[in-house]
């Protein structure tokens, strides 16, 4: 009995070495090589990962519960929220932003390149929609292309009119 339990702790040793040794086929397969037109700089500059991603956090704005009605106060709130919108697209935080269809109240969505939610939070707080209770935000945690930083500025050289 001795003998066989002395056979299955070395043998639980050895098969970690075992699975550690490399084979003559892996042996000859060339190492990872990077892409002959990866930007380094760009990647820096842009927060990527060696997948060329990042976080940042979605929000989704949905129909809130105090419509403002007042048409006067209601042209002041978008404008304020065209401007705030404007303000973090120009300061790097806000990398997307648009309108949705409406469908189950979904109003908006704002793609934010914060470290976490707890920040989204702040940044959405400023904006003059959720501060007039006409729209709330829901926060999501979201993993994209690093790429989604251009936008902006490829957006400036595709549109005729600024909204």
């Amino acid at each position: 009995m001795k003998r066989i339990t002395l056979s299955i702790v070395i043998a639980l040793f050895a098969i970690p070495a075992i699975a550690e040794t490399t084979t003559p086929a892996e042996a000859a397969k060339p190492a990872e090589s990077t892409p002959a037109d990866y930007d380094e700089a760009l990647a820096n500059e842009l927060g990527a990962d060696d997948y060329g991603m990042r976080a940042y956090v979605l929000v989704i704005l949905k129909t809130g519960p105090t419509r403002v009605t007042d048409e006067a106060k209601r042209k002041e709130m978008f404008a304020g929220h065209f401007a705030n919108m404007k303000r973090l697209a120009e300061e790097g935080t806000l990398a997307l932003a648009g309108p949705l269809d409406g469908v189950e109240g979904r109003r908006g969505i704002f793609i934010f390149a914060v470290p976490d939610i707890e920040s989204a939070k702040a940044v959405v707080a400023t904006d003059p929609v959720i501060q007039n209770g006409e729209m709330v935000a829901e926060f999501h945690q979201y993993y994209g292309s690093a790429a989604l930083m251009k936008i902006r500025e490829l957006h400036k050289r595709i549109a005729k009119k600024e909204i």
